[in-house]
């Protein structure tokens, strides 16, 4: 089986400078969406056809996309015509790059029903009790399809019809090849109507959806909204059906990528999101940001930012600390109160508490980082390497300028500018000497100073 996307639409409806098809729920473009869900069928290929602004969604489409040209906005068949050189004899399945809400199981089920009675073609289909403004499924007596009519040319009985076009369709591709050959633009619109194709090719068969939020269109900025509930709605149910307590959904948002532990717990104003893990007993949140980061079990955060980050077992994060790119907390790890790293490694039952910065540093087990602490790493012009060893004690107010080492046991004093290594076991002050000058206060007031 092969699989098309349709993404070429103008969507003026979106009011926007941008195709309607990149256009993002929950940090995914709508038709990115539509691409992995139909990766999970492991078709033989899969192409997107583009037409408005095609440069741009070029951009955003994964590499193993073949991709095709509508040039005039002339209809759905059009847009399959514009792929002919992509229809073989294999099966194709049409989608659409708007209507992301599409399920891998119903999919599956029309794909499964095409097969089992050697259609020709097999349509996916609705009941709705207010059928307005759909494609109707015209059969004869015996329940054979007969064609699919749109709302602009049905006839009063036909729009009395319940049973409704929904979109999809999976056809033989020789089979699709024969109808496109002969369909029209004779219409109310002047389109060549992909609708139109069932009309030449006999032993059509439907499916009948059960969810119809599936096959929701995406058109304006609210139905993108409404699109986006929907999708976070599925994800947190199925998370918490997985064992995982999510305290708020109202206030939870969590990409459907995102893997989560039995037993961890989030907390309401948590956003999760890109290809993040998430181990047991865990507890995020509340009003935490993370994205595309590694987490082990046991491991606490709150009120933080987690970009790209590795989190070990039994680490703990925050309040306000924020882990940028690069950063690796290992084991027993706490990072404390305003504390930013940056493609830093932290090693087992190490802390930096308060206040600091720690940029493009290795630091080892055991060391306790005072507060206001930071790793001065840019020089204005290059990055800097600073490598400190196991059991290091850094003074608050620390400024360790790189490239610098400090090894094992080393004792910083409060305060210090640290420009050189320091060798195993000593100690470094790095400031000017304190100067007190006793009754200096009284004596200026004496003076009416």
């Amino acid at each position: 089986m092969r699989v098309l996307i349709l993404a070429a639409g103008l969507g003026t409806r979106m009011k926007s400078k941008y195709p309607k098809v990149m256009h993002k729920i929950m940090g995914k473009e709508l038709v990115n969406w539509v691409i992995d869900t139909a990766k999970k069928l492991n078709p033989s290929k899969i192409a997107v056809v583009l037409g408005h602004k095609s440069d741009l969604v070029e951009k955003i489409l994964p590499d193993d996309i073949e991709i095709y040209y509508q040039k005039e906005q002339l209809g759905t068949g059009h847009a399959v015509m514009s792929a002919k050189e992509f229809i073989t004899n294999e099966d194709v399945l049409i989608l659409y790059g708007d209507t992301p809400l599409i399920t891998v199981d119903t999919l599956k089920n029309l794909i499964n029903k095409h097969k089992e009675t050697k259609a020709n073609a097999t349509i996916l289909t609705a009941i709705l009790d207010n059928p307005t403004g759909y494609g109707r499924i015209i059969k004869d007596s015996q329940g054979k399809v007969l064609s699919i009519v749109e709302e602009l040319e049905a006839t009063e009985e036909q729009k009395k019809i319940k049973e409704i076009n929904a979109g999809f369709v999976i056809y033989k591709g020789d089979k699709l090849l024969e109808g496109l050959s002969k369909i029209n633009a004779n219409n109310n619109k002047g389109e060549y109507y992909l609708t139109d194709v069932p009309i030449y090719i006999d032993n059509v068969e439907t499916y009948v959806l059960n969810d119809f939020s599936e096959v929701l269109g995406i058109n304006n900025r609210v139905q993108l909204a409404e699109a986006e509930k929907i999708m976070r709605k599925r994800t947190l149910n199925k998370l918490m059906l997985n064992g995982v307590t999510i305290i708020d959904p109202d206030t939870t948002y969590i990409s459907p990528d995102v893997e989560i532990g039995q037993d961890t717990i989030i907390h309401p104003m948590t956003f999760i999101f890109g290809n993040t893990i998430i181990g047991e007993e865990c507890e995020i949140g509340p009003m935490t940001r993370i994205n595309n980061c590694k987490i082990g079990n046991f491991v606490k955060i709150i009120r933080s930012e987690c970009e790209e980050a590795v989190i070990d077992n039994n680490v703990s994060v925050g309040p306000y600390s924020r882990l940028r790119t690069g950063t690796h907390l290992k084991e027993n790890v706490k990072i404390g109160n305003f504390v930013e790293t940056k493609k830093t490694v932290v090693n087992k039952n190490s802390k930096a508490q308060h206040l600091t910065y720690l940029g493009d540093a290795t630091i080892g087990e055991n060391v306790n980082i005072g507060a206001g602490t930071i790793t001065c790493n840019y020089d204005g012009k290059n990055k800097h390497k600073t490598i400190i060893g196991d059991r290091v004690f850094v003074g608050s107010n620390t400024a360790l300028v790189a490239p610098v080492n400090i090894d094992d046991d080393a004792l910083i004093g409060a305060g210090s500018t640290i420009t050189e290594d320091i060798p195993k076991g000593s100690l470094a002050l790095g400031r000017a000497k304190q100067v007190t000058k006793e009754n200096w206060v009284y004596k200026k007031r004496e003076k009416g100073e």
